[in-house]
């Protein structure tokens, strides 16, 4: 009989093998990329993506059983931002998509535990009301300063935060993060965990959950996992 604890250990080692090992080099959000394999492998056939730069994790067309539309799986820690991604990409959402998210916590220095999921469906009108004032011409602006190779990253990071306190960019309930260092130079964007319920999952508890499910399956309570480890720029 092969023990659950077990079944997460060789899905870890499957992704590890997907990604390469540069995953072990920076040890990045093995947690959330199990949790996002199990989805796939549970309710989506086992869908494997063609790419990190194709415009939805999970396409309509592969979610037969939950709505038919596009699906956006994310894992973030409980009580923090949940990373979205580009924000040029997140600003476009212009169709209904299920944003699935999973919360977990540290329980000691090996173990991560999920405590609470939402698979919440998403309409384009609350999406775009997300982001407030901001308009696709705010985010070109502050790329172009982004992107400026003239400016030195300290210059480029301080002129990107004097954008950012302007007004209408602190109307979005959707944050800018501007990620600027000596090997990138992109925009991208998160929510915050208490926006997150606010606004897409307000009827939705966030508190811990006993036994967290997705679609009335049980997700795998834990697996072993170090704390994430970033290397410094």
């Amino acid at each position: 009989m092969i023990r659950p604890r077990q079944c997460v250990f060789g899905l870890l080692i499957a992704v590890i093998a997907l990604h390469g090992g540069g995953l072990l080099a920076r040890e990045v959000q093995s947690h959330g990329l199990l949790f996002e394999k199990w989805l796939r492998d549970s309710f989506f056939g086992g869908y494997v993506p063609k790419g990190y730069t194709q415009k939805w994790d999970i396409p309509a067309e592969i979610n037969v059983n939950h709505g038919r539309i596009p699906v956006n799986p994310k894992a973030t820690k409980y009580g923090m931002p949940i990373g979205l991604g580009d924000a040029v990409r997140q600003y476009e959402i212009n169709e209904p998509f299920l944003m699935i998210v999973g919360f977990w916590q540290q329980v000691n220095s090996e173990e991560k535990r999920w405590v609470n999921v939402q698979a919440v469906r998403i309409e384009p009108k609350a999406w775009r009301q997300l982001w407030g004032d901001v308009t696709r011409a705010d985010l070109d602006r502050l790329i172009s300063v982004i992107k400026d190779k003239s400016l030195s990253v300290e210059v480029a990071r301080q002129r990107a935060q004097e954008l950012k306190a302007e007004m209408r960019y602190s109307t979005s309930l959707i944050e800018l993060n501007p990620k600027i260092d000596q090997s990138q130079r992109r925009l991208q964007c998160s929510l915050r965990f208490s926006a997150f319920f606010d606004f897409l999952a307000a009827r939705q508890s966030r508190e811990i959950q006993a036994e967290p499910k997705v679609f009335g399956v049980s997700v795998p309570g834990r697996f072993e996992s170090s704390p994430r480890v970033i290397t410094p720029e």
